[in-house]
C-alpha cells in the first residue's frame, strides 16, 4: 500500500533514519527535485503510529513541490518528521544525528523550521549539515518564518476579500483564527493593524495569554471556532481541519489560512465552492516562508525587501487562481494544482530536452 502511495505520487526518496543510541525516529521524504533541490522544514510529532508519521511526511513533501512550482521558485518539494515528543525526547545528541542524516543526502534535500523545531534546534541540527536554512540569528538569514508566512496569507486574504466582497482592505471584516502561535500569532497583528474585528482560540493557553494581552480580540473554545459567524475563517494550527463535519459548522465566505493539509479530502473542495465558500488553497497562500528562505539561497545574499516584495505577490497569484475557478466552473484547489504540475510538466520535458541533446552531441 505504501509504495503504491509513492508511485502514484512519483516521489523521488522515502529515508528512513534511525539510530537508537540517541532515540532518533525519522523520516524525510523527498517528492520532487525536476525544479531545483527539495526544500521542506523538519516537524518533531509524538505520532501515535510510524505508519501516521509516514501518511504525514508525504502529504507535507508533495505539498512543498507544488507550493514552490506556483510560487515561481526553483526549489523541488521535501519534509522531514522525527517521531517524539519534542518537550522531552528532543535532544542535542538526536538533533546533531539527524543533522548527519541531512548531510549523506548532499544538498538533494535542505531542511528549514517546522512544528517541533525552532532556531536554536537547526543551530545545532547545523553542526553536522550546512545544508540548513531559515536559522534566525545568523548571518544572510532570512528570520523567523512564521513572520514571511503571515504576511503571504495576509496578501492571499486580501485577494479573497477583493474577489468576495470588492473590497480592497480587511477593515471592518470579521476573521476567526484557529490558532494563535507561530504564524497565527504573527498574521494577528497584521489583521489587527488592518482594523479587522478578530476572533480567536488555541489549545494553549500561553498563546491565548499572549494575543489577549496585546490584541483586541475575541476568544472562543476551539471546538467553537468552527460555527462563530464570520467573514473568514483562518486555519493557522494543523491541517485536516476542514473536513466532512466541520465544512457543516463553518459560517464564513472565505477560507483562508496558513495551516498545511487543510482539507482533509480533495473533493472537500468541490464541496466548498458548491456551498459557496471560497478556499485559498493552502500551499498558495502559505508560500511566503518559503518564498522568504529562498532569498537565502541567492549569490548576492539575503534581501528582505526582495523577498517580501515576492511574498506579496500571493495576492496577484489567488487574484488569477480566483478568476480562473470562476470562469471553469472548477474549485480553486483544483485550479492551482493544475497551475503547479504545469510548470513542474514543462521543467521536465526541458530536462529531457536537454539530455537528448547531450547524447546526440
Amino acid at each position: 500500500m505504501i509504495f503504491n502511495q509513492i508511485y502514484a505520487d512519483e516521489f523521488e526518496q522515502v529515508i528512513y533514519c534511525q539510530d537508537t543510541t540517541v532515540g532518533l525516529r525519522a523520516i524525510i521524504a523527498i517528492h520532487s527535485s525536476t525544479l531545483g533541490p527539495a526544500l521542506g522544514g523538519c516537524r518533531m510529532w509524538n505520532y501515535t503510529t510510524e505508519e501516521e508519521a509516514l501518511r504525514d511526511v508525504l502529504i507535507l513533501a508533495k505539498g512543498m513541490t507544488y507550493k514552490a512550482s506556483i510560487s515561481g521558485l526553483s526549489l523541488g518539494g521535501g519534509k522531514a518528521v522525527i517521531i517524539g515528543d519534542a518537550k522531552i525526547q528532543k535532544t542535542p545528541e538526536l538533533l546533531r544525528r539527524f543533522g548527519e542524516f541531512v548531510e549523506t543526502l548532499n544538498g538533494h534535500y535542505l531542511t528549514a523550521k517546522d512544528v517541533g523545531m525552532n532556531a536554536e534546534d537547526l543551530k545545532v541540527v547545523l553542526q553536522r549539515t550546512s545544508h540548513v536554512l531559515g536559522v534566525a540569528g545568523l548571518p544572510n538569514s532570512s528570520g523567523d518564518p512564521s513572520i514571511a508566512t503571515a504576511w503571504g496569507v495576509y496578501h492571499g486574504m486580501r485577494a479573497c476579500a477583493q474577489f468576495a466582497f470588492g473590497k480592497k482592505s480587511l477593515e471592518g471584516l470579521t476573521i476567526a483564527l484557529q490558532g494563535l502561535g507561530g504564524v497565527g500569532y504573527q498574521l494577528l497583528r497584521y489583521l489587527r493593524e488592518e482594523g479587522a474585528c478578530l476572533i480567536g482560540c488555541d489549545i494553549d493557553p500561553a498563546m491565548v495569554a499572549r494575543a489577549t494581552g496585546e490584541s483586541e480580540i475575541s476568544i472562543v473554545s476551539p471546538e467553537e471556532i468552527y460555527g462563530v459567524k464570520c467573514d473568514i475563517f483562518s486555519p493557522c494550527a494543523l491541517g485536516g481541519s476542514i473536513n466532512s463535519k466541520t465544512i457543516l459548522e463553518i459560517q464564513a465566505r472565505i477560507i483562508a489560512g496558513a495551516a498545511n493539509n487543510q482539507i482533509s479530502q480533495p473533493e472537500q473542495a468541490e464541496h466548498l465552492m458548491k456551498k459557496g465558500i471560497i478556499y485559498a488553497p493552502d500551499y498558495v497562500i502559505n508560500a511566503g516562508g518559503m518564498i522568504n528562505v529562498y532569498y537565502e539561497m541567492k549569490k548576492e545574499g539575503y534581501d528582505r525587501e526582495r523577498a517580501f516584495l515576492h511574498i506579496s505577490q500571493i495576492y496577484h497569484t489567488m487574484i488569477s487562481i480566483l478568476e480562473h475557478s470562476q470562469r471553469e466552473k472548477r474549485s480553486t484547489a483544483y485550479i492551482a494544482d493544475l497551475i503547479a504540475e504545469k510548470r513542474i510538466a514543462q521543467a521536465k520535458l526541458g530536462k529531457r530536452d536537454n539530455e537528448i541533446l547531450k547524447r546526440v552531441k
